[in-house]
């Protein structure tokens, strides 16, 4: 968009505005808001630090580190806090909440669409939030040194401190990764301006808090993999429903269109936002704290403040659901000042629930914990076998939900789909529920459980992880229900539905499901995971490891069967023949890596697997070579399977071409068939078999 047109469009927009400010409103702004939310949330996680102090070094067992770390440390991570739940809720604010300026109201063109000025400014907020956010984080590295370490502040600026503080305090690490993520979407949010990257920009905003969640306290101990993935829900949740709050409220400061739109859409994810906050919470503290110590100790303390301000939050969004929302339209004054208290609120709970990782947590329930409970979280007790790995069970609080969700989403709107009249294939929605159970089953059974502590089980879970679920998955054509479920949008103002068609025709996809590409980046992840064998020593090692391979499988897995057999919509659908010469011409590469597992000699995470102590004998060179025949023998069947359903395509498209072309033959419309025909005729009457061949005869002559 150019210059003249950007101006054109404020001059207009800001006129409109003008003529509500004459009625008795004007437009405010909202920094000033944020301060105050910062402000609270910082105040009230520094104030209750301070006053635990004396405790948390006692338990610790460190020096003082001095009133910069005491108040800054605490101040700045309730902020940055509040920085990504901004971030958050202004991205999703700009993609979904409110409309973007489709050109000629035509919804099919919604990947062109440029950003209102509405949702220009609540972009920019998202991306100066998130630079503000990898500043912040960045700040965090030596004040989380400072703090474990009881070194003054400024000592931890030195620069070869912030190597000690990033090779060796996790915590600090975590920091470290959460600003990279957290500049290149700020960069990013700045540059791109258009619909089509905020979701994108969304997801980015959503990641740079991951890292947070796979350290402190629930990432420590027994039972960390539950510890550790309800925390992640619950962050998920606290910056989905405290951003998109924020974010409504800069909205209606400023007058902008689709205020009651946006609402309606905010208040639905708000309510999954909540229940979700509290399902983890309470997951996450039964995890770490015994009930008895919710009231006599200082950490239950805190758990019990939180609760309480989640209680308080919830009767605030039921009040918003009944009493503002049906009132916005004619009052909007209303929710703007009971949103701002409810803001309030948010960042003063914020601020008590930073306080937690800084407060030492009652003693374990099980003091004497195994090597292998804490590398893993759990024990396991017997060796596994086709029969017992599926009597083991330990639901995986990621992908075991993850699993439930899509389910019922997808029912949901196989529902929406007959409620409207229409049919949907009963094919295809046994296909999904075939996947989703096989990642319900897969990371929940001993399959999931036996993952970490054996080679073999690592790539039986694997192959299941990245073409098995997948496969399903992708043949379920989860995007061809939403559009059938939901109808186009208003002229120019975009639904479920066209957000759908206009990311299968975003650009970057195109580029992703190249062929080539598409084969590359699911090569890519199984050579680098197995060839560079420090990296999966690394992987491994860690819970955060093993979550982000899982994802890795999945993503990569659902992304290329998508391209090759998924019935969804894609930017290019190539031919049938085109994709099955890309299979048969990529196998021997997936075959290979099994082969060349089944040679090595090496043992890929030896220390690690020795360090286990498992209760049963196991040759761990011998486990790595079945697990390199698991990953020959058991990637061929899946691809068998997919080069089958090409093949069959392949053969209904001839038919179809042939039908087709007997059609035309029969009604006389085919090119071909009117020159076969001239073609006898010359040749009865002697003049050569085709148009031209007569007078080429004659020149040879």
């Amino acid at each position: 968009m150019s210059a003249p047109q950007i101006t054109a469009e404020v001059r207009e927009e800001t006129a409109s505005k003008s003529r509500v400010m004459s009625k008795g409103s004007r437009v405010r702004p909202t920094w000033p808001l944020y301060l105050l939310f910062f402000a609270v949330a910082g105040l009230v996680g520094a104030t209750i630090s301070f006053g635990l102090l004396t405790d948390s070094l006692v338990a610790l067992g460190i020096p003082d580190p001095g009133p910069v770390t005491t108040w800054g440390l605490p101040f700045f991570r309730a902020v940055g806090w509040m920085l990504a739940a901004l971030s958050v809720g202004s991205f999703m604010f700009s993609a979904f909440y409110i409309s973007p300026k489709v050109p000629d109201n035509d919804n099919a063109r919604l990947v062109q669409a440029p950003l209102t000025v509405d949702g220009d400014i609540a972009a920019r907020t998202g991306a100066f939030s998130a630079l503000s956010f990898g500043l912040v984080a960045l700040l965090m590295v030596p004040l989380v040194l400072s703090d474990v370490s009881g070194t003054p502040f400024r000592d931890t600026l030195a620069p070869d401190m912030w190597g000690v503080a990033v090779s060796q305090v996790s915590t600090a690490q975590a920091w470290a990764v959460a600003a990279g993520f957290a500049l290149v979407v700020g960069v990013a949010g700045l540059i791109f301006r258009k619909w089509i990257a905020q979701p994108l920009l969304l997801v980015g905003a959503v990641l740079m808090i991951v890292p947070l969640g796979m350290e402190g306290h629930a990432a420590a101990g027994g039972a960390h993999d539950y510890g550790t993935n309800s925390y992640l829900w619950h962050l998920v949740g606290m910056v989905v429903w405290i951003g998109g709050l924020m974010a409504l409220i800069a909205h209606g400061r400023r007058l902008g269109p689709d205020m009651e739109l946006g609402l309606r859409r905010y208040s639905r994810i708000a309510l999954f936002a909540i229940v979700v906050m509290v399902i983890s919470g309470l997951i996450n503290a039964a995890v770490r704290v015994e009930w008895s110590d919710w009231l006599t100790t200082t950490y239950g303390y805190i758990l019990v403040a939180k609760s309480v301000g989640l209680l308080v939050l919830g009767f605030l969004g039921w009040a918003h659901r009944s009493v503002t929302i049906p009132r916005i339209g004619s009052q909007p004054r209303m929710f703007l000042r009971f949103a701002v208290v409810e803001a309030l609120v948010m960042a003063a709970v914020t601020g008590v629930a930073i306080t937690m990782g800084r407060t030492p947590p009652p003693p374990p329930r099980d003091p004497n914990l195994s090597q292998m409970a804490i590398q893993m979280g759990y024990d396991l007790y017997e060796k596994p076998t086709l029969a017992n790995v599926f009597t083991m069970w330990r639901f995986d609080v990621m992908f075991g939900t993850i699993a439930i969700l899509i389910t019922a989403g997808y029912l949901y709107g196989v529902w929406r789909v007959r409620r409207r009249g229409g049919q949907w294939p009963w094919l295809r929605t046994a296909m999904w529920l075939a996947g989703t159970l096989s990642l319900l089953v897969t990371t929940s059974s001993g399959l999931g459980m036996n993952m970490p502590a054996t080679y073999s089980m690592h790539m039986i879970v694997h192959m299941i992880l990245s073409m098995v679920v997948p496969l399903f998955l992708a043949l379920g054509g989860p995007l061809s229900l939403i559009m059938a479920a939901y109808e186009p949008g208003e002229p120019g103002r975009p639904s479920p539905h066209d957000w759908v068609v206009a990311i299968t025709r975003a650009p970057l996809l195109k580029f992703l499901t190249h062929p080539l590409v598409n084969t590359l980046q699911f090569l890519f992840f199984f050579y680098v995971l197995y060839i560079f064998i420090p990296f999966y020593e690394l992987m491994i090692s860690e819970h955060a490891g093993h979550l982000s391979m899982n994802w890795v499988f999945l993503l990569s897995g659902y992304l290329y069967f998508w391209e090759l057999v998924g019935p969804d919509p894609v930017p290019v659908k190539r031919p049938t023949a085109i994709r099955l010469a890309w299979l048969v011409g990529s196998m021997p590469f997936h075959l290979f890596a099994g082969i060349y597992l089944m040679q090595l000699t090496t043992i890929m995470g030896e220390e690690f697997y020795l360090s286990l102590g498992l209760p049963w004998e196991l040759n761990l060179l011998e486990d790595q070579r079945v697990g390199g025949g698991i990953g020959w023998a058991s990637g061929s069947f899946p691809l068998g399977l997919v080069f089958l359903l090409l093949f069959l395509g392949w053969r209904r498209d001839d038919r179809a071409t042939e039908v087709e072309y007997d059609k035309r033959v029969e009604s006389g419309e085919s090119d071909e068939y009117e020159v076969y025909n001239e073609m006898l005729a010359r040749m009865a009457e002697g003049r050569g078999g085709y148009p031209g061949q007569e007078e080429g005869e004659c020149r040879k002559r």
